[in-house]
């Protein structure tokens, strides 16, 4: 899988200026251009130890930079081969010309994930704590932080481990009763096998169905504010926020633009995005952006329609409510804190409640009603029921979906153990879950799998 004579380097801090960039080499080679460029070919560093040295342009002996080094030594890296990093100062050109010094020095980049796939294929971590540490990169919010933590930390391999020793049981004993064909399995014996396959079956059921949490917490949801001018879109859109990030003002029309910002909403990532009122006009400028609002809206997860409750409804409103029904949309009845404000456009079914269209009343000015309204946001997605993300959640498609063939797997073998049948047709589900929950943690997945699944890492892990 990884060639065994091929040194690899990359930048392993984002790019740009900053006060301390690291490189990272891996691979055979990386002690001996370390040497070559502290210009010291008998420098023998204490592994897994910082030292400060300069480093020296080899075609012309100037000192480049100093900087600390350190050399981590095959097994014990995080590769599991050679690996050497340079903590130098951050100037993008200093730090492009020794990538290119190493690589004039038989060293070539890296692709995306190299490092994470190389430290898989030298045992060094099992394929879905790889995977978590791209999750943890990506984590942008506390919640999501602590399941990429669990997950790098084993929790995920351990508990596949523990449905393979079980699923192993039985097809051990299985296996092991081909050789007395003359016998039938004893009724007992039958009996605890099942039991044994439904609770690996069900274990495989509740991890799966932790997917729709875990992929909420990691992916985030896009929620697109829509409404006529003057609703209140942009006022409420900061108090979600907790800054004045869209301009407000009380002439109709102010957002041209949409607005997107980042929150988290009970550990959830929400972008939530501001956009120009819905309704006809003659200004151009105007005109784009409420053509703008539609794309937004269009690919929105769902749509928080703004009506301002303390004017009559319009046909601008009944517009948007109208469009709002073919989306995921939970309606916003804006300004309580006015006199003029009114609910009983409810009771004339101006505003049907539903559970397909939520009403909260609320006030961007006072921040009455932003509670309910963040619960109203994430319900749709979580059917109420979001807490319990301190328990391990599956965040990857990957291993819900090799989750739920596991469980298919299973359920074929528990209903030919129950008919009767032979320990060969028996035996041929279970050792497809065997694979199944294996591919989770890369002991049975392939190279082009594998391949796919590091391209979308960085390139310095």
């Amino acid at each position: 899988m990884v060639p065994v004579n091929d040194t690899i380097v990359a930048l392993a801090t984002p790019p740009g200026r900053s006060g301390i960039g690291i490189i990272r080499l891996s691979g055979p080679q990386s002690l001996e251009i370390l040497r070559r460029l502290v210009a010291n070919e008998q420098f023998a560093p204490h592994p897994n130890f910082l030292t400060l040295q300069n480093l020296i342009d080899p075609a012309s002996n100037k000192t480049l930079d100093q900087a600390l080094v350190c050399y981590f030594k095959a097994p014990h890296s995080f590769t599991g081969e050679d690996v050497v990093e340079f903590h130098c100062h951050g100037s993008p050109a200093l730090l492009r010309t020794i990538i290119d010094i190493t690589l004039s020095l038989e060293a070539r980049m890296a692709t995306a994930g190299e490092f994470s796939l190389r430290a898989v294929a030298h045992g060094r971590m099992k394929l879905s704590e790889a995977e978590a540490i791209r999750d943890l990169i990506n984590a942008q919010t506390d919640a999501a932080l602590r399941q990429a933590t669990r997950q790098l930390t084993g929790e995920i391999s351990h508990t596949v481990q523990q449905l393979k020793d079980e699923l192993l049981r039985v097809i051990v004993r299985l296996e092991s009763s081909l050789e007395f064909v003359e016998d039938d399995l004893p009724a007992v014996e039958q009996e605890q096998m099942l039991a044994t396959l439904r609770q690996v079956r069900s274990r495989c059921e509740q991890m799966a169905a932790s997917f729709q949490r875990g992929k909420l917490l990691r992916d985030g949801l896009r929620v697109t504010l829509v409404g006529r001018p003057n609703a209140g879109k942009s006022s409420l859109f900061n108090s979600l926020l907790g800054k004045p990030r869209a301009i407000v003002h009380d002439i109709p029309g102010t957002t041209r633009d949409a607005i997107s910002e980042p929150v988290g909403i009970d550990g959830v990532p929400i972008l939530i995005t501001d956009t120009a009122g819905l309704r006809i006009s003659a200004d151009q400028v105007e005109a784009i952006g409420v053509d703008r609002t539609k794309r937004e809206a269009a690919d929105s997860d769902l749509l928080l329609v703004v009506i301002d409750g303390a004017q009559p409804l319009t046909d601008e409103d009944r517009n948007t409510l109208a469009e709002a029904l073919r989306h995921r949309h939970v309606i916003a009845l804006n300004k309580t804190d006015l006199e003029d404000f009114s609910s009983s456009r409810l009771a004339d079914n101006l505003l049907p409640a539903s559970e397909d269209s939520p009403v909260v009343f609320v006030s961007a000015k006072t921040g009455a009603g932003l509670d309910e309204l963040r619960a109203a946001i994430l319900k749709p997605f979580t059917n109420g029921h979001l807490h319990g993300e301190d328990g391990l959640l599956i965040t990857n498609a990957r291993h819900h979906d090799l989750l739920l063939r596991a469980v298919g797997a299973i359920s074929t073998a528990e209903a030919l153990l129950q008919d009767g049948a032979s320990e060969e047709l028996i035996l041929v589900g279970l050792h497809d879950a065997l694979r199944y929950v294996g591919e989770i943690t890369g002991e049975t997945t392939s190279d082009q799998i594998l391949g796919e699944i590091f391209s979308t890492f960085c390139i310095g892990k």
